[in-house]
């Protein structure tokens, strides 16, 4: 079995990527972004609050940018709780599973997500602005849309009306975005 080894800095900044299971484009259907929303929301009542830098919606994965408070560095059971209630509430309110290998049965895994995520933590301001960058281009990257603003699940809009983006970024020019702090 691989080893996978994470990096755990309390009071870190950390970019994610998860990804659906058998990438089935189910996360900007309607009832998926509200069940979505209130699982980010119940993952912050019980396993404390973290800060989200950034974040775009795609139909299969979603990346995002989370600032965990000082002193704590459990992104692990914030995203456990994430999926575990995203799932049940989708699958109660008809939500269709992936295929079910029996290691996923024998798991109790109900073929939403992925097993696992990627992590990477922030090192530094331009790794950050880097991050950020690809987060709100990514829809563009994948053939989505042929404009960053024509997106409507993402930060990218917030990041525009806070002045750090021009409405066409992206467009024509692909420099970084000058971030101050990001909130």
């Amino acid at each position: 079995m691989p080893d996978y080894r994470r990096v755990w800095s309390p009071g870190g900044t950390y970019f994610f990527t998860v990804v659906t299971h058998q990438r089935r484009p189910i996360l900007i259907e309607a009832k998926a972004r509200r069940l979505l929303r209130q699982a980010f929301l119940h993952a912050r009542q019980n396993a404390g609050a973290f800060r989200i830098d950034a974040l775009c919606l795609l139909p299969d994965h979603l990346h995002c940018i989370w600032t965990l408070p000082e002193n704590d560095c459990n992104y692990a059971t914030r995203w456990k709780i994430i999926k575990a209630y995203f799932s049940h509430s989708y699958r109660k309110q008809g939500g269709a599973s992936g295929a079910l290998s029996e290691s996923k049965i024998k798991k109790g895994e109900l073929g939403i997500w992925q097993r696992r995520y990627w992590e990477h933590l922030i090192r530094d301001r331009e790794d950050l602005y880097r991050h950020v960058d690809y987060i709100h281009y990514n829809p563009v990257k994948h053939g989505l849309v042929q404009s960053v603003g024509e997106w409507p699940w993402s930060t990218f809009h917030r990041y525009v009306r806070e002045g750090y983006y021009a409405s066409d970024w992206g467009d024509k020019d692909f420099s970084p975005v000058e971030i101050g702090s990001i909130e």
